[in-house]
């Protein structure tokens, strides 16, 4: 896909990740619709696109919310007249003190936000690019590829991502490529409170050297849309380089 002159959705599109993906792809000339639910970063980071030169949005919107999503997709085509990527990228970790020791609800919500958000970006982008087709990459991460013991619900979450991923693979014979970025643990802020809060639980977080750049991320974001040949495709980054995730086959029936 040639991205300039083509428009973006980005959930958690005003910081971390998403932001910088949206600045590569506004560099490449895309319109940018983000989205997240932190109003004054959204606001920020569209003064600084438009400032720039860039045809940009924020709504407020939580992933989780199907009548507040579907406002985002409705919003985008109304300003835009097209939605051609969808980066499904909002995500959050399950809080202090871990899984066993909050409330439901409370890993209810990481559930909802890391998994249904990204089913729901996917359902709703459907009939919008079923026309004239379109990339829609999904943001899982390493712990959905490898067992976290510390962080169950999270690994389940982006397990579910990427499975997802794979299983809408035939999407491409309808002209939507779906794939997924599954990061490593990256210099974001929502990863530096995270640590943050680790320590304060008397937990070892890992040291700042090995995080992963924003940026190794959003390469590999802009080389799944911008390569037509990509489809359902999984890819891990970690500092050492990136890694093609295998998707799980059938096993041959038995006689």
């Amino acid at each position: 896909m040639v991205i300039n002159g083509k428009t973006a959705l980005i959930t958690g599109g005003v910081s971390g990740i998403g932001k910088t993906t949206a600045k590569m792809l506004a560099a490449k000339g895309a319109n940018l619709m983000l989205l997240d639910v932190n109003q004054q970063l959204g606001d920020e980071a569209v003064k600084s696109f438009q400032s720039a030169g860039t045809r940009a949005a924020f709504i407020r919107a939580d992933v989780r919310d199907e009548a507040e999503m579907r406002r985002a997709f409705e919003e985008t085509l109304a300003r835009f007249g097209r939605l051609d990527i969808l980066f499904n990228n909002a995500g959050i970790s399950t809080p202090q003190p871990g899984f066993t020791r909050i409330a439901v609800e409370q890993w209810k919500r990481v559930l909802d936000v890391d998994l249904l958000g990204v089913v729901l970006g996917c359902y709703l982008a459907f009939p919008l690019m079923r026309e004239n087709g379109g990339v829609i990459v999904n943001t899982a991460s390493m712990a959905g590829v490898y067992p976290i013991p510390g962080d169950p619900v999270y690994a389940a979450a982006k397990a579910g991502v990427i499975h997802l991923t794979h299983s809408l693979a035939y999407w491409s014979g309808k002209r939507i490529r779906v794939n997924c970025v599954c990061p490593g643990q990256t210099d974001t802020p929502l990863a530096r409170q995270q640590f943050r809060d680790e320590k304060a639980a008397g937990r070892i977080a890992p040291p700042v050297r090995k995080l992963i750049s924003p940026e190794a991320i959003a390469e590999v974001v802009l080389q799944f849309i911008e390569d037509d040949s990509l489809a359902g495709q999984v890819v891990e980054v970690r500092p050492s380089g990136a890694f093609t995730v295998e998707a799980r086959r059938a096993p041959k029936k038995r006689e």
